[in-house]
């Protein structure tokens, strides 16, 4: 690639390093973000959200399901009289969900019946009708920022994803290796001398100052986690890392989350799904109370492609199913509760005798979500999600 201004900031931007930082804002800390953390897998919604007063979700899970509300801490969290959280989530979200800073939306998904991980997952985060998959250009937080104005999306991630491809310029950093630097300091210094005089001269040198000092901040961090066994690590590091550059320079954010495709031994209060929902649970709560001020005009979506089968498999797993349950946080949201479209749990109202059905689709309920944080009316909801009508829960 030629070594070209132009390149030379794509790169810039690439390694999570932004030179408009200094934007000018009333009151930074009331800009509206949106985090979306994609569970890569198909998560088992039936474990977190445990419908409690469903006599059939115990018979139908004789190995794996999580015990109703008790003292034992294994037993689930009683959030209502109908359904449960699971124990991992206890002294995380549990506590976000007290202060009505959590909720969450079970019978939710999409339309596509695959049961393909990858089918799915394009599918969703294309965010189009089926005819209009084949056509895309764009995935829809890619064209919700590009309804915005002056916004800079990113993707926490190696690879920019399909959710944020699109006319749109988003910049791309994974954060799993922070101390490796993408540029070092010999050809720092070669990029500076590339702009000395020019009108970019100073935000150049502010960039790398800035980029210096968030890898020694995290450095340090990597090195406290290896020592200590308090700070958990893996996605809650990472969602600590992402609290800081959302708060300073980033309205959008997206970070995937993998392992939750749990065909074999998926545990019950405890075990391996029981573990993957902890460090998320940790990872949740540390991006609330980083992103301190900011938290208030924050919300975060966490979504997977689909559920899993309500049954158990031979193997005390799950295997790919339909509906799953959506998460929704933030400081000022009306959570609290369980949300949108519900139906009681029984063989009788499970979709093609298998999995939870879909009551509430993903684009309305983005929709939705959407026009309350963004403020966004009916014309430009239609240029993210087209042909769909929002679904408002009341959440924001």
């Amino acid at each position: 690639m030629p070594i070209t201004r132009r390149n030379v900031l794509l790169s810039l931007c690439t390694g999570a390093l932004l030179f408009n930082t200094g934007r000018t804002l009333a009151s930074p800390a009331a800009r509206p973000r949106l985090l979306v953390i994609f569970l890569r897998g198909g998560y088992d919604s039936a474990s977190v959200l445990v419908p409690v007063a469903s006599p059939f979700y115990y018979e139908a899970r004789p190995d794996i399901a999580i015990a109703k509300p008790s003292p034992a801490p294994e037993s689930a969290v009683a959030i209502d009289d109908q359904w449960g959280l699971h124990p991992a989530l206890r002294n995380t979200v549990y506590p976000l969900f007290l202060r009505g800073e959590a909720a969450f939306i079970p019978f939710a998904g999409t339309n596509d019946t695959s049961r393909s991980h990858f089918e799915t997952q394009e599918a969703i985060e294309l965010g189009l009708a089926d005819d209009r998959v084949r056509n895309a250009r764009s995935g829809f937080l890619n064209r919700l920022a590009a309804t915005l104005t002056g916004t800079e999306p990113m993707a926490f991630t190696d690879n920019l994803p399909i959710i944020l491809q699109g006319p749109v310029q988003v910049a791309n950093a994974s954060l799993r290796n922070p101390a490796k630097p993408s540029v070092d300091g010999r050809q720092s210094h070669l990029i500076e001398s590339m702009y000395r005089g020019t009108g970019l001269e100073d935000k150049v040198v502010e960039g790398f100052a800035l980029r210096e000092q968030i890898a020694r901040e995290m450095a340090a961090e990597m090195q406290a986690a290896s020592g200590s066994a308090i700070t958990a690590k893996g996605f809650e590091l990472e969602a600590r890392r992402m609290a800081r550059l959302m708060g300073e320079s980033h309205d959008i954010g997206f970070v995937d989350v993998g392992g939750w495709d749990t065909h074999v031994n998926q545990g019950a209060g405890t075990g391996y799904l029981a573990s993957r929902l902890e460090e998320l649970g940790r990872g949740l709560a540390a991006y609330a109370h980083e992103m301190d001020s900011a938290w208030r005009s924050t919300l975060v979506v966490v979504l997977s492609e689909f559920g899993r089968t309500f049954r158990q498999n031979g193997n005390r797993g799950t295997d790919h199913g339909h509906g799953t349950t959506f998460w929704v946080l933030g400081g000022s949201l009306r959570g609290g509760r369980v949300a949108g479209d519900q139906v009681r749990v029984s063989a009788s109202t499970l979709f093609q005798n298998r999995d939870l059905p879909v009551l509430n689709e993903y684009r309305q309920l983005l929709a939705g979500l959407f026009a309350r944080q963004f403020g966004l009316d009916r014309d430009r909801l239609a240029q993210v999600f087209p042909g769909v009508s929002p679904l408002d829960l009341n959440l924001l």
